[in-house]
């Protein structure tokens, strides 16, 4: 996944915040931890702004990762992203104290 994304950020496909999203949904499911957090730093860089979702896929694969620190700390970074925190959010966040 993360190597697609590399590989659209260089030709005329337009890397956008679904792209990254699914990205880092597909690094969640193998409980990558340190690619999405990359990957949220790397959106950052090129002016993709991380959404709700985005967010809440990073926060559950930080649970699968057993990462409640960095889960905490990309669920206070939604509201300084200017974004409103959701239930999926939440309880992403919640579980990832859980572990």
């Amino acid at each position: 996944a993360l190597a697609w994304l590399a590989a659209t950020s260089r030709t005329i496909l337009e890397t956008d915040t679904v792209s990254c999203g699914a990205a880092i949904s597909a690094c969640g499911k193998d409980a990558k931890w340190q690619q999405v957090f990359a990957l949220l730093v790397a959106m950052g860089r090129v002016v993709i702004q991380p959404n709700a979702i985005s967010y809440s896929a990073a926060i559950s694969t930080c649970e699968k990762g057993v990462q409640w620190q960095i889960a905490l700390a990309l669920f206070a970074a939604i509201n300084l992203a200017v974004l409103q925190p959701d239930t999926i959010s939440y309880n992403a966040a919640i579980s990832a104290c859980e572990k």
